[in-house]
């Protein structure tokens, strides 16, 4: 019967939403309210459900706006108050307008959640929700962080973290109130932004993390998804507000987010040149267990402007491979000559970029310096606004901003491969030999 019910809501959640609804309504209503309540083997989707057994202290739901985190904080603190009928639970917001009306009033807040018969009344002059067992919820602000000093709690709902004005005091006055009852606990449903707070949360011990995305609910209108996925996707923005995602810029970046974010654009009808980067995979010769192999195409316009067209990267492939993968990007931007770094293996690197398509004009480089000193020009070119990316590149932007002036690579994987391309190809455009050359087939 279970497997049944899972299946009928599994077909709810693939109706449009207006046909959804009339459905619904179309029932009697003792089934709607049934249907309503059933939220474990339910609605419920994954993420939304409590973690198992009892040595986690801390519930984090990290995930994008409309993933359903509200609904699952309102569920998880009703099932607190039905099974314990002296519950003393905390809802902390970053404001107390924000706990009553998300998390209290909410279409997904608590009232609205509540069985039949088991609503809990809200007395707003006492900041108090309590229920007919007599198990009572009181709320707090994030704003003032005094009033969480010297309450004790068997349970903790904490919205939004990442608002929180005042939050370290907060949280450290709410975590030594949570003593009261056999096994304390704190659920934090938010979407993430990289404060301190937000960090400290997530390296606590007992901590027990859920990730989810805008996409992952599948009663959220399709239109509305597809919108703002069209609209964010891939930004930084987008990254947090729609996959959950910590981003953050570190201290003394040679690039950041909004810098990455202004240079938009599109791709130009005139441009004069285009050369691919490559740094090629150090380490082995069979593609397993190396670095990736970074290709980044790059193309500069009648301005003197240069315009990152493509990340064309590949991993784990043998020499063969990602040497056709570089012919390959070379045939399709039409580019006019590949410059790879020759530290590796300067012979193989020319030999299996010519063995892939012997038409194809190599430069090798020999690098100097470290990737982070040979970069930091290049971001010098960002900064002053010669550089465009024509697009999109999640990847490649990652590493980049982990490149650290003066300072070692603190991005994505053990080595920026993507970002060492794009180092080389532009250097070649931009830093190297000023001529145009006319962009030719291969």
């Amino acid at each position: 019967m279970t497997g049944r019910r899972i299946d009928v809501i599994a077909a709810l959640a693939a109706l449009p939403e207006a046909e959804r609804g009339r459905f619904i309504r179309s029932l009697k209503p003792p089934v709607q309210r049934e249907l309503a309540e059933r939220w474990d083997g339910g609605w419920a989707q994954a993420g939304q459900v409590a973690p198992a057994g009892e040595a986690w202290r801390v519930w984090l739901i990290r995930a994008g706006r409309g993933f359903g985190k509200t609904r699952a904080g309102a569920e998880w603190v009703t099932a607190i108050a039905a099974a314990q009928k002296d519950a003393q639970i905390a809802l902390v917001g970053a404001t107390e307008a924000d706990v009553r009306r998300v998390m209290i009033e909410g279409p997904s807040g608590l009232r609205a959640v509540a069985k039949t018969g088991q609503t809990p009344r809200y007395t707003t002059s006492r900041g108090e929700v309590r229920w007919p067992n007599g198990a009572v919820a009181r709320v707090y602000s994030a704003d003032v962080p005094d009033q969480l000093r010297g309450p004790e709690h068997d349970a903790a709902w904490c919205d939004e973290l990442a608002k929180w004005r005042r939050g370290d005091a907060a949280w450290d006055n709410l975590m030594m109130g949570l003593r009261r009852g056999a096994h304390p606990r704190v659920l934090v449903t938010t979407t993430p932004r990289p404060t301190n707070l937000m960090k400290r949360v997530m390296r606590m011990r007992g901590l027990v993390e859920t990730r989810g995305r805008t996409r992952d609910n599948p009663f959220l209108p399709a239109m509305f998804v597809d919108d703002v996925e069209d609209s964010y996707g891939g930004t930084a923005l987008g990254r947090q507000e729609l996959e959950g995602e910590l981003i953050e810029d570190l201290a003394g970046a040679l690039w950041s987010r909004a810098l990455l974010e202004a240079c938009r654009g599109d791709v130009p009808d005139d441009l004069v040149r285009v050369v691919v980067g490559v740094d090629p995979p150090a380490g082995t010769i069979d593609g397993e267990g190396g670095d990736a192999c970074g290709i980044v195409a790059v193309g500069l316009d009648g301005d003197g402007i240069a315009h990152v067209l493509a990340d064309a990267s590949v991993a784990a492939v043998s020499p063969e491979g990602w040497a056709k993968a570089v012919a390959n990007c070379a045939a399709h931007h039409r580019a006019d000559r590949v410059v790879a770094e020759a530290n590796q293996g300067g012979a193989m690197v020319r030999s299996v970029l010519l063995a892939a398509d012997v038409t194809l004009p190599v430069t090798l480089v020999r690098a100097s310096r470290g990737k982070v000193a040979r970069a930091e020009p290049v971001a010098t070119l960002y900064a002053r606004g010669r550089v465009r990316h024509a697009g999109r590149f999640v990847a490649l932007e990652d590493e980049m901003c982990g490149l650290v002036a003066g300072g070692a690579y603190q991005g994505p994987g053990r080595s920026p491969d993507r970002a060492d391309a794009l180092v080389w190809a532009l250097s070649e455009l931009m830093l190297g030999r000023r001529g145009k050359a006319g962009v030719r087939g291969l």
